[in-house]
């Protein structure tokens, strides 16, 4: 489990095809030796297992699965990538509850500095747009925020600068596509309603 508060940027050192998926090696400040063998780790938001590690870097086995829904498959030697060490039992919980399970992706469709600030537009699925609620929380690319005009097909977050500066989010620009993992709340919410209704239809 983790909560959506990225601890570091790593690089991809290297990525190494595998016969169904890939290898990705990950540079990084983090204290691998914490992590250990087969521990988790958010990688853009989709929990990975560790495993290797040696001095300043891990590697994560990609399944095939995770390289269709995540955009994990998109990275290259040298691209940055958003890093969360899973939550421990006496850690704050600073953002929300971040399963690490990816939903779908998306593309910011526009940014619009607003003050200090910029304001993020992303296009979603409408299977996602509809998991999304006014200022509810959501996590993009593992990290955790709070959007509002949530339409149909796209919804918009503010992005402080120290957001910015310690994530991805910082350098993206449109068209960049990203991991996007709803509330699970709302899709507990949304898995009853539709039973709900299905019997109701039935009967």
């Amino acid at each position: 489990m983790f909560t959506g508060i990225v601890q570091e940027m790593g690089t991809v050192r290297g990525v190494e095809p595998l016969e169904e998926g890939s290898r990705l090696i990950i540079e990084t400040t983090l204290p691998v030796d914490e992590l250990g063998m087969g521990g988790s780790i958010a990688l853009d938001g989709a929990c990975m297992t560790v495993v290797v590690i040696e001095e300043g870097a891990f590697a994560v086995d990609v399944s095939a699965e995770s390289l269709r829904c995540t955009t994990l498959g998109e990275r290259v030697a040298g691209d940055r990538i958003n890093l969360e060490p899973p939550l421990r039992a006496n850690d704050l919980l600073g953002g929300h509850v971040v399963s690490g399970h990816i939903d779908g992706t998306g593309t910011i469709a526009e940014i619009k500095p607003e003050g200090e600030s910029s304001i993020f537009t992303f296009s979603v699925p409408p299977e996602l747009a509809v998991l999304t609620v006014e200022k509810g929380s959501v996590a993009i690319d593992g990290i955790s925020l709070t959007c509002f005009n949530c339409r149909e097909d796209s919804l918009d977050v503010a992005i402080i600068p120290h957001t910015l500066e310690v994530t991805k989010l910082g350098t993206s620009k449109p068209g960049t596509r990203v991991n996007i993992e709803a509330d699970i709340l709302g899709k507990y919410v949304a898995k009853l309603v539709d039973a709900a209704l299905a019997a109701r239809a039935g009967s």
